[in-house]
């Protein structure tokens, strides 16, 4: 049973890891730019494709965990750049129609250059095989999942919360008229906002494609996920997407096991009990 429940809770925690990579991108977005990107899904598995890309003409896993991430970052920053910053003060109707039509424009693209079948990415020869934790072995590549997702929470909130150009981007989230009357950018802080969400969602892809392999479709099942992770955690809160992937993982993962017929409605019905006691979220801040 010690080993049962061991497994459980580190297949929680790796799960938590992956969500919270797509999770973290989709709530900036919010927070700063006030769109919800219907299209953030489809980054996630670009880079999964530019993964298998990358490990295949390289042969290093490596190199595409940290090439991959920017070259996804420019996308969405190009994308923002030329579409999305010309609707911001229209209705939010204008924002999700644009963010769900680049998503069926970016997939039908993957599909052309790639083909419909899946492509599988090996992990490195350090992240294979087992380590035996509490009398259970458990696969080498999912702790590292659980110690990426720690790192990059941290990063996240010490670039924001101890840098200059983190104080700018809070300030423009509060109050972006006076942030833009007090001299900074906010153009170019929404561009550089947008495509870090894209580059730590294809970071995701990335890390998520030797464990479920790159196929046409995974954004949108990530996607979904992710969206009840911010609901969850609050729209703009770091702090929120941290909690919210904790408790997705885990609801996924104990229902999985437990009652796998009605894990998915395990999940929603959290998120349902969490929005009639706090309808802006765990950690968001009401408006």
């Amino acid at each position: 049973m010690a080993a049962i429940l061991v497994e459980q809770l580190l297949n929680a925690l790796a799960l938590a890891g992956l969500l919270f990579l797509v999770s973290v991108g989709l709530s900036l977005v919010f927070g700063i730019l006030r769109v919800v990107n219907f299209a953030h899904g489809v980054f996630y598995m670009l880079g999964a494709y530019l993964g298998f890309t990358a490990v295949a003409v390289s042969g290093w896993f490596w190199l595409s965990l940290v090439v991959v991430p920017p070259l996804v970052g420019v996308v969405g920053a190009l994308l923002e750049a030329s579409t999305l910053r010309f609707i911001y003060r229209r209705p939010p109707i204008y924002q999700l129609l644009l963010t769900f039509g680049l998503a069926l424009i970016l997939e039908e693209s993957v599909r052309v250059i790639y083909g419909p079948t899946a492509k599988g990415i090996d992990p490195p020869p350090l992240l294979q095989g087992a380590v035996e934790i509490a009398g259970t072995f458990y696969p080498r590549y999912r702790l590292f999942l659980v110690v990426l997702g720690i790192v990059v929470g941290l990063g996240v909130w010490l670039f924001l919360q101890r840098t200059r150009t983190g104080l700018v981007i809070r300030a423009v989230a509060q109050n972006s008229e006076m942030a833009d009357c007090l001299g900074a950018d906010v153009g170019r802080v929404r561009t550089l906002v947008f495509g870090a969400a894209c580059a730590l969602a294809g970071l995701g892809g990335v890390a998520a494609g030797p464990m479920t392999t790159a196929y046409l479709g995974m954004g949108i099942g990530v996607i979904v996920d992710a969206f009840v992770v911010v609901v969850i955690g609050g729209l703009g809160s770091i702090g929120g997407s941290m909690a919210g992937s904790l408790i997705v993982g885990a609801a996924q993962t104990w229902g999985a096991f437990y009652l796998p017929e009605t894990a998915m409605v395990i999940m929603y019905a959290v998120m349902g009990v969490i929005l009639i006691f706090r309808p802006w979220g765990l950690f968001g801040e009401e408006e």
